[in-house]
């Protein structure tokens, strides 16, 4: 069997659970069980695939026609301008997340020394871009999970930011180290109740999506602790979900925080909020 005619079988697996990504999603896959890159795929598909490997690629396509992201199959997932390593002991690194990687840029110029911390790393995307473009600056990012801690440290020594950064295991509670320049969190926001209606919450670890009663309990957590822990003047960049804008505002503003701006996803629902610690 040559590629063309893998491609096309996977084509056909998966066309009714993917209406929208199936063709990306098998070409991604089939090149993946191959070690080489979609463009060559493209260019090569005369060429024979052996038993082995398709039978591998077809493992791929049946967990992709059952849901599980992509991102989990193939082991990595492009976020900013970087490739970075993730399993399911992390979530899966959302374009609406960018937005507080391009906040912190705007802020943060090229050529400043500055002392970062993020609360919830996760796979460690988010800081990891920062420090990419921030030479300068140094960080410390936290997480309550052993195993997120552990694949944010891959991704600091992919991406060669290693020397800049300290990857603590600890909840936001318990962590009282140090005074920064600026805090970025992208914190657990999704209600309780709302979780079993998530398309992918079988598969991505719940504790990194659960807010909480009222989506907002471990916000106002990280909120507080930014106040605590933020030099005066330095800078709160957070996630929220599309209808805490106002509570989390109130938040803020009792913690002394003046709001700078709210940013919108790219589905135009709020998702960044900007403020800065006044006392």
């Amino acid at each position: 069997m040559n590629l063309f005619h893998a491609l096309n079988k996977g084509y056909n697996l998966l066309k009714s659970n993917q209406k929208n990504s199936y063709k990306i999603d098998t070409e991604l896959l089939l090149s993946e069980s191959l070690d080489i890159s979609r463009e060559k795929l493209i260019l090569n598909l005369n060429q024979e695939i052996s038993n082995s490997k398709f039978n591998n690629f077809l493992s791929k396509i049946k967990r992709r026609k059952e849901n599980e992201p992509i991102a989990y199959i193939i082991k990595k997932k492009e976020f900013w301008k970087s490739e970075f390593y993730i399993n399911n002991d992390v979530l899966v690194p959302r374009p609406e997340t960018e937005h507080l990687v391009e906040e912190t840029l705007n802020i943060i110029s090229k050529n400043q020394k500055k002392k970062l911390l993020e609360i919830g790393t996760g796979s460690g995307c988010l800081i990891t871009s920062v420090l990419k473009e921030r030479e300068y600056c140094t960080a410390i990012a936290i997480d309550c999970c052993a195993k997120a801690t552990k694949i944010a440290e891959i991704n600091a020594k992919l991406h060669h930011i290693d020397n800049r950064i300290k990857i603590l295991k600890t909840d936001v509670d318990n962590f009282k180290t140090g005074k920064y320049d600026l805090i970025l969190s992208n914190p657990p926001y999704i209600e309780k109740h709302q979780l079993k209606y998530l398309g992918v919450s079988e598969y991505e670890p719940l504790k990194a999506l659960d807010g909480g009663i009222n989506g907002i309990e471990i916000l106002a957590k990280v909120i507080t602790k930014a106040s605590q822990l933020l030099k005066i003047n330095g800078k709160l960049i957070i996630e929220i979900g599309s209808n805490q804008k106002y509570k989390v505002n109130n938040i803020l503003k009792k913690n002394n925080f003046y709001i700078n701006k709210i940013t919108k996803d790219f589905s135009k629902y709020d998702r960044c909020i900007v403020s800065t610690k006044i006392s």
